[in-house]
């Protein structure tokens, strides 16, 4: 008898160890917050050298933790950025390698088999949230971003609508939430809606794991902004009083975010990462005003380093090390497999990328490296570029042939001195990479124009044309810019 009962005590100890040592792994699950900004230039933030247009908590949340000065977007433009980022792919293997105003009611949406940031996060336990600008698809077909692993979605399926700070509606899962807002009467600043169901999302959810993927409209254009807070009284146009306010704004409400995990006791559970989703918009003369691009050459549409480097960040207290900068050659195609190495959780299929996470651990002799990144466009003109090692490689028109320019951007950040003549092996090296890392387009490869056609995208994904769109244009053979 005594023997059978201190049996039966030992099976309670072992079980109750066991339940102590399954639960607080599942809780010890790091929170991701994956943060978008949406044409933000590499310059436009205080911890790269931006000096007029203040950033006070982005700078505190960057300089406690990595900055990474060799981060690269998915693309120079939005809709095939964050198509890359989504799935991992670069842009010559991805789906989406352009903005397509010509499909109905938005942009072209990623297949229904696509894996996502969403799919994975949610497999591997999380409550996931995509809060902002989706730009992939809408709820009507394939790029349903509920049916793309995201529990929650509230903002804008259609990026040309994000255009619009004070819109209508914004989608709320698959229902339209009408605003307080008209023509005259402008209310409901979707921004701070944004920071609002993100402050709400991570209350929700702060006993258990989530994954937010918070893609901000701001910096994008229009030049809309509820007050231009310490910018009023600067001598200063209205449209850069406006542009240096929207970006003060975002920072202000990171910071915010920021505060919320620590004081909910998440900020050493939770990595934060920080991104633009290309280059500077340049528009209205912000370019040269603020120097957006900072350095480096170009802006949004363009492949020199001004139009797709971007100003990352990570911030984890206790994890990523604090005060580093990190020259790992990375791009958005290493997100989904940085969460993969991050969660444990495999990918479905196959992508481009590398995980990033010993880098953001502070173990750079364990990461992995790419052997080059690569990007193609089909806006106006089909362009190029590669980086590779410390070479950049930009081909203008693919139509013309790969006519390469080539910067060494160790030496030449600002891409100034084309050196192609004094490296002719390098250029056929680069040539060969090119082809190789381009597959075909059914919508974006016709004959290398850019072309869309409207009517292939509906049948290819089953949506019926609906040719009242201001948006239908069946054979469309130019792309808005």
């Amino acid at each position: 008898m005594v023997l059978r009962n201190l049996l039966s005590i030992a099976a309670l100890i072992l079980s109750t160890v066991n339940l102590q040592g399954t639960t607080p792994h599942n809780l010890k699950q790091p929170n991701v917050i994956y943060i978008l900004c949406d044409d933000l230039g590499y310059g436009e933030v205080g911890y790269n050298g931006q000096k007029n247009i203040q950033t006070p908590e982005l700078d505190d949340l960057a300089l406690k933790g990595m900055r990474f000065t060799d981060h690269y977007c998915g693309n120079a433009v939005c809709a095939p950025s964050r198509a890359s980022l989504m799935t991992g792919k670069h842009p010559g293997h991805a789906y989406i390698r352009a903005n397509s105003p010509g499909y109905p009611n938005g942009q072209t949406p990623i297949p229904a088999n696509s894996e996502t940031m969403g799919k994975l996060m949610k497999r591997a336990g999380y409550t996931t949230a995509c809060i902002g600008k989706w730009g992939l698809g809408g709820f009507h077909n394939s790029g349903n971003p509920n049916k793309q692993g995201f529990d929650l979605f509230y903002g804008y399926t259609d990026q040309r609508k994000a255009h619009n700070y004070y819109p209508e509606y914004l989608w709320l899962n698959g229902e339209k939430q009408m605003l307080n807002n008209s023509v005259g009467e402008e209310n409901d600043y979707s921004h701070d809606l944004f920071t609002e169901k993100a402050i709400s999302f991570i209350k929700e959810n702060n006993e258990k794991p989530f994954f937010l993927y918070l893609a901000y409209c701001i910096p994008h254009v229009k030049w809309q902004v509820p007050d231009l807070a310490q910018y009023a009284d600067k001598e200063w146009p209205k449209k850069m009083k406006i542009q240096a306010a929207m970006v003060s704004r975002m920072s202000k409400d990171v910071g915010r975010i920021a505060e919320l995990l620590k004081e909910l006791g998440l900020d050493e559970n939770t990595l934060i990462m920080f991104n633009s989703d290309n280059g500077a918009h340049g528009k209205g003369g912000t370019l040269e005003f603020f120097k957006t691009s900072g350095e480096l050459r170009g802006k949004k549409r363009q492949m020199y380093d001004g139009g797709i480097r971007s100003p990352m960040f990570a911030y984890w207290p206790g994890k990523v090390p604090s005060g580093t900068i990190s020259d790992h050659t990375s791009a958005f195609w290493d997100v989904l497999p940085t969460l993969s190495e991050l969660t444990d959780e495999p990918i479905v299929g196959e992508v481009d990328g590398i995980s990033m996470l010993p880098t953001l651990l502070g173990k750079p002799l364990k990461q992995k490296k790419h052997e080059f990144l690569y990007w193609e466009l089909y806006e106006g003109k089909p362009n190029c570029a590669i980086r590779y090692g410390k070479w950049k490689a930009v081909v203008l028109d693919r139509r013309e042939g790969f006519n390469i320019e080539l910067y060494d951007v160790k030496a030449d950040q600002s891409e100034q001195e084309n050196v192609a003549h004094l490296h002719p092996k390098i250029v056929e090296e680069i040539r060969t990479m090119m082809k190789d890392a381009h597959i075909k387009n059914p919508f974006w490869d016709k004959e290398n124009l850019p072309l869309f056609n409207a009517d292939a995208a509906c049948e290819a994904t089953g949506v019926e044309p609906e040719t009242k769109s201001p948006y239908y244009k069946p054979q469309n053979k130019k792309h808005d810019k």
